[in-house]
């Protein structure tokens, strides 16, 4: 049995096809734009945080300017001085190139009467035990010299933080501080990265600071999809032609 011959498309057919090209063009185009956006965002994002890597420190943000404190403070270098309270300390889980273990967050009560949250440093599992790691456990007033962080709420690792368990995922400042019994209204809304690491304790100065940026790729990708769009419609047009003209001859 012989198959039926194609058929050119009916005109409601066409009229479908010639919006959903449209609308498909038009979709990835928008998205290609979208991305270029970003990837202007993120350059400037990386600019801005090269200088303020590059700048002096300047004194860490007091109850008067914690209202101002936006995701472009982060990696801002600061300084404060104060004493440590490493009877109030969290280990957060981490891995960084020296392996898995934790961040070692003390309070620090500040000579200006606030408390500051203080990412000492790392440590590995073995010395998660302040008692193990005693001649770092500094006392008296010290100065204090890192990058401010944004606080880290919603956990990491893809676990919540068990504060009934003191286990810690994340450097949630709001969790910790009531965790360990800090007056909420005194415990500034970020956290300090230290820059320095004190003898016999946590390793300081590992902050990793890197941006993905593949914004120049996803965009390129959705123009090249869009630039098939009048490509394939330029097909269906063709193969449209051949088959009105066979069915008249």
């Amino acid at each position: 049995m012989d198959a039926e011959p194609a058929r050119p498309l009916s005109r409601v057919a066409r009229t479908l096809l010639a919006l959903l090209a449209v609308a498909s063009f038009a979709g990835l185009m928008f998205l290609g734009i979208w991305q270029l956006h970003r990837l202007s965002w993120k350059l400037d994002l990386i600019a801005r945080t090269e200088r303020m890597l590059a700048a002096a420190p300047v004194a860490a943000p007091g109850p008067a300017d914690w209202p101002r404190i936006a995701p472009a403070d982060a990696y801002r270098r600061v300084r404060v001085e104060g004493e440590f309270r490493h009877d109030l300390e969290a280990c957060t889980q981490a891995v960084t190139e020296r392996g898995p273990g934790c961040w070692v967050v003390t309070p620090l009560h500040t000579s200006d009467g606030w408390w500051l949250l203080v990412n000492r440093g790392f440590v590995e599992m073995q010395k998660r035990d302040a008692t193990t790691r005693a001649e770092g456990q500094v006392a008296g007033s010290v100065s204090v010299e890192g990058l401010l962080r944004l606080t880290e709420p919603k956990g990491g690792f893809l676990r919540h933080n068990d504060l009934a368990n003191n286990r810690w995922y994340s450097r949630d400042v709001a969790a910790i501080a009531a965790a360990r019994g800090l007056p909420a209204r005194e415990v500034a809304p970020y956290f300090v990265d230290a820059a320095a690491t004190i003898e016999g304790g946590p390793i300081g100065g590992l902050t990793v600071v890197r941006f993905h940026n593949s914004h120049l790729v996803y965009a390129l990708t959705w123009f090249g999809l869009a630039l098939m769009v009048p490509f394939g419609a330029a097909l269906v047009i063709r193969r449209e032609r051949s088959l009105r003209q066979d069915s008249r001859a």
